[in-house]
């Protein structure tokens, strides 16, 4: 049941999502502020307890200072028309999906003036920080006010990340070649299953380690880096067009082979 009733003395935060991701968040937050979470699917009870945040109604969420949307950008939309009449004045918002253009532009035209956007991007995911966040990297990209220096501080000092201070163009940009081709050629390797573990080359190991942080993820996060990144179909046409270079130009060399082989055996004969 929805509790809206905790009394702390740190800062609040108002978690929308608490998903894999929206759980990571609160893990890492939890020492620094006072966290409850709003997130309709069934079965968040036990995480919620274990990760001592108060699960609320959508509207106790929506009125923290600070807000996070730890939510697919398919979700974004409904979301931001959900909370925009909630939103408490002076309020920071921020989401953490994976590309930028796309939400910065819901939240930036469905938000009220009377609150300040932040887009950020965590470059990691449950599996990369496993281990911890510290020396790893986020993605800050501000839209409206001018809070990101003191969040990127916080960042910095508290939890030990590398902030990187972009716009939501130049993010995506970047992002459709960094986890545009990370995930795609995870996708097919997967489909390529069973792959050898016994005889395997250490650039092999490391291949599929780096298909092992991403195999996992949910097909909303695929579908967002894939199709809501402005920039990744150029990026994986690109790509596509080297490889079939690349099978063009070794298809000769494997019919020289071929016939080199038939009259080889001709001779033989």
């Amino acid at each position: 049941m929805p509790d809206d009733s905790f009394p702390s003395s740190l800062p609040d935060i108002g978690l929308i999502g608490f998903g894999a991701f929206g759980r990571l968040i609160a893990a890492h937050l939890s020492p620094y502020f006072r966290l409850c979470a709003y997130d309709p699917a069934p079965g968040m009870e036990a995480d919620a307890e274990r990760l001592g945040v108060p699960l609320v109604g959508l509207d106790a969420a929506a009125r923290r200072p600070v807000v996070i949307i730890a939510a697919p950008v398919g979700r974004m939309q409904d979301i931001a028309t959900a909370i925009a009449p909630i939103l408490r004045a002076g309020a920071l918002v921020l989401d953490v999906g994976s590309v930028k253009v796309l939400p910065s532009a819901i939240l930036e035209r469905t938000l009220p003036r009377h609150v300040d956007i932040l887009a950020t991007h965590p470059l990691f995911g449950p599996q990369s920080a496993r281990n911890g966040v510290r020396g790893l990297k986020i993605a800050l990209c501000p839209v409206r006010g001018s809070r990101a220096g003191r969040v990127a501080a916080f960042l910095r000092k508290a939890l030990g990340l590398e902030v990187i201070l972009t716009t939501p163009e130049a993010h995506d940009r970047e992002a459709a070649t960094v986890q545009g081709l990370t995930h795609l050629i995870a996708k097919v390797l997967v489909r390529m299953e069973p792959l050898p573990t016994r005889m395997t080359t250490k650039s092999f190991d490391l291949l599929m380690e780096a298909v092992s942080m991403v195999r996992d993820d949910s097909p909303e996060v695929y579908a967002a880096i894939e199709r809501d990144n402005p920039f990744t179909a150029g990026v994986r046409d690109r790509f596509f067009a080297i490889a079939a270079h690349l099978d063009r130009a070794i298809a000769p060399c494997e019919r020289n082979e071929a016939d080199e082989s038939r009259k080889t055996r001709r001779a033989a004969g």
